[in-house]
């Protein structure tokens, strides 16, 4: 049974557009393989982080509602960590 999910990552600023687009089509097209369905992707678009990251003081903040199995989830947040382009990010399951 597909399950809700929220997602927000935060990808590097010193990205250009079209590699920061790559990063979103990657992580879609990830949920998507895994029979999971994209719902929407939001760009909030760059701002300030809270405290510095990686040296970094900004971010591109990007939120994503998705519907899939424990598996995607699990699969999304092994692959969130590897990547170099992310500062951070978080997943959770909405309730129904």
């Amino acid at each position: 049974m597909l399950r809700n999910y929220e997602m927000v990552y935060i990808v590097k600023p010193d990205l250009e557009e079209e590699q920061v687009n790559e990063v979103v089509e990657k992580f879609s097209a990830l949920i998507s393989k895994d029979g999971g369905e994209v719902v929407a992707v939001d760009n909030w678009g760059k701002r300030r982080l809270a405290y510095e990251i990686k040296d970094f003081r900004e971010g591109n903040y990007f939120l994503v509602n998705f519907k899939g199995l424990p598996t995607t989830a699990r699969e999304l947040d092994r692959v969130l960590k590897i990547s170099d382009e992310i500062l951070r990010f978080m997943i959770i399951r909405q309730e129904n």
